[in-house]
């Protein structure tokens, strides 16, 4: 495979999934409800789930790349740059009207990574074909 097919097959998703989440963040704040306890519920478990793919993204993209490297470093490398990325968004979401960036959402976002990352690697040959 050369070297731009590549980048596109294994680097453009989680690079994509990045710009989806930054355009997202750049919204002003919107609601499915007018009760707080169901836009609380429904939008943390966007954020595990939006956290959770972009691990497995950039876990996939590093699989390929480092190939033959040791896995621990792949999914501790996976987990950096995608727990890296939640900081770096929750930092933007502080500079968008009627947005805010927390913690606290840092903290969810990590439970989303932390899931993909534990699942990822008890499932690891069973995926190995997604991969």
């Amino acid at each position: 495979m050369n070297k731009a097919r590549f980048f596109i097959w294994y680097w453009a998703p989680p690079l994509a999934l990045m710009g989806v989440i930054f355009f997202l963040s750049s919204r002003e704040r919107v609601g499915v409800s007018d009760e707080f306890v169901v836009n609380f519920i429904v939008f943390k478990s966007l954020h595990i789930i939006e956290y959770a793919t972009l691990q497995f993204l950039v876990f996939r993209a590093l699989f390929r790349t480092l190939s033959g490297k040791n896995m621990n470093r792949i999914f501790l490398l996976s987990f950096a740059i995608t727990l890296l990325y939640a900081i770096t968004d929750e930092l933007h979401q502080t500079m968008v009207p009627t947005r805010n960036g927390t913690i606290v959402d840092i903290g969810i976002d990590s439970i989303g990574i932390l899931l993909s990352v534990s699942y990822t690697k008890l499932y690891l040959e069973r995926i190995k074909r997604l991969l």
